[in-house]
C-alpha cells in the first residue's frame, strides 16, 4: 500500500527532501506532501545583496510550484498542530493530513520582542522587507558609527553578521565614504567569526579595513533614545545605525506541538536525522537542535539522508547513511570571498575546515 509522506515546511530542507523523494520512489510507492504557510520561496543569501547591492527581491523569490517536483502536491496552508500519537497534521484552515512518515522542516522563527529595544531601533537583512529598509538607510547614511551584531544564539547563517561587517566596509570604500563612517562589529564569542579555524583570516581582514570589534558582547538590551546597546557582561556600545540580528526561535508550531526544546527547536539524532523518540518522524534544516549551522547547505546534506533512508525502508533495503554534520559555506566579504567545508561531526568535534 502507498505509504503518506508529510513534509512540514517548504524552505530549502523541505524543498530539497520532497523533490529527492520523487525521485527515489514512484508513485505507487508513497505519495509526497509539503505543507507550506506562504507557498514563496526565499533565496535567503541573495538578501545581502538585496541589502549591499542591486539584487532585485523579485529574483531571489519564486513560487514554491514552480520548484517543486510536479509529482509533489502542496498544500498553501499553516500548520498549528503535529499530532504524533494519531499520526496527524492538523491545520490553520480546519484541514487535517495523515502521515506514514513525517518530516519536520517548518526552519526558524525571527523573535525580536526578546531584545528591549531591538524592533524600534535596529534594522536587520533576513527579510525582504528589513534588507529593503535596510538598503534605504544605509544609502542617506554617509558619516558616523555603524554597530553589527547579533541579538541572541542560534541564528541563521553564523557568518552573517561578520560578512555584511565586510562587505559593507567595502562599499563604503568604493562610495569614498569609508573614512567618515567607523564600522564597529559585536561579537557574543571570545572572537570575531563563528568557526575558530576560520577566525584568523576574517580576524586579518578587520585589522587591515580598521573594522573595530568587541568580543564577548551578548546583546542584552537597546536603548533607542540614547542610542546604546547594552550588553549582559555590563558594556555600552553608542551608535548611530545598528544592524542588530533578531533572537531566532523554533516554529510556533513546534512549541504547540510539545515537540521542542526550551528554544523551540526539535531534539533530533544527530546521525540518523529522527526525531529522537520516534521511527517515523524526521527533522531537518534550521528546524532540529543539532550543534551545527543553520543554512541552506546543513538542510541539503540532511536532505539527502533521510531521503534515501525513508525510500530504502519503504523498498524493503536496508540503508545505513548518517549524517556526517557537512556544511558548506561561502563569505563573501565584497571584493574578498572564503570558502569553507565544515564537518561538525562528533567524530570530528572542532570541525575540519578546507578554506
Amino acid at each position: 500500500m502507498s505509504k503518506k509522506i508529510v513534509i512540514v515546511g517548504g524552505g530549502p530542507a523541505g524543498t530539497i527532501v520532497a523533490n529527492l523523494l520523487t525521485k527515489k520512489l514512484k508513485k505507487e510507492e508513497a505519495s509526497v506532501t509539503v505543507i507550506d504557510k506562504t507557498g514563496r520561496h526565499v533565496y535567503e543569501p541573495g538578501l545581502l545583496y538585496v541589502t549591499l547591492s542591486d539584487q532585485d527581491p523579485k529574483g531571489i523569490v519564486k513560487d514554491e510550484k514552480d520548484i517543486l517536483n510536479k509529482k509533489v502536491r502542496l498544500i498553501v496552508d499553516e500548520a498549528t498542530k503535529i499530532d504524533t500519537k494519531r499520526k496527524m497534521v492538523e491545520m490553520k484552515s480546519g484541514n487535517r493530513f495523515d502521515y506514514d512518515y513525517l518530516i519536520i522542516a517548518t526552519g526558524a522563527r525571527l523573535c525580536p520582542e526578546e531584545v528591549p529595544g531591538l524592533k524600534e531601533a535596529a534594522y536587520h537583512f533576513y527579510t525582504v522587507d528589513e534588507a529593503l529598509k535596510l538598503k534605504d538607510a544605509l544609502e542617506k547614511f554617509d558619516k558616523g558609527k555603524i554597530v553589527i551584531g547579533v541579538g541572541g544564539v542560534p541564528y541563521k547563517c553564523p557568518p552573517a553578521p561578520a560578512e555584511i561587517a565586510c562587505f559593507l566596509d567595502y562599499k563604503l570604500r568604493k562610495r569614498k565614504t569609508r573614512d567618515k563612517v567607523e564600522i564597529h562589529y559585536l561579537s557574543p564569542l571570545p572572537r570575531i567569526f563563528p568557526i575558530e579555524s576560520v577566525d584568523p583570516i576574517v580576524n586579518k581582514i578587520f585589522e587591515k579595513e580598521g573594522i573595530k570589534y568587541t568580543t564577548f558582547f551578548n546583546v542584552e538590551s537597546v536603548d533607542p533614545k540614547r542610542k546604546e546597546v547594552h550588553s549582559l557582561e555590563g558594556e555600552t556600545i553608542g551608535y548611530d545605525l545598528l544592524i542588530l540580528i533578531p533572537p531566532h526561535r523554533g516554529s510556533k508550531v513546534i512549541e504547540d506541538s510539545g515537540l521542542g526544546d526550551r528554544g523551540g527547536w526539535v531534539p533530533t539524532d544527530r546521525y540518523t536525522l529522527k526525531v529522537k523518540g520516534y521511527d517515523d518522524v524526521y527533522a531537518i534544516g534550521d528546524a532540529t537542535d543539532l550543534p551545527i549551522s543553520k543554512s541552506g547547505a546543513a538542510a541539503h546534506y540532511e536532505a539527502k539522508v533521510v531521503a534515501n533512508n525513508i525510500a530504502s525502508e519503504i523498498k524493503g533495503i536496508e540503508s545505513r547513511d548518517k549524517y556526517n554534520g557537512k556544511v558548506v559555506c561561502l563569505c563573501d566579504a565584497g571584493n574578498k570571498a572564503i570558502y569553507m567545508i565544515i564537518l561538525q561531526s562528533p567524530l570530528v568535534p572542532d570541525g575540519s575546515i578546507v578554506c
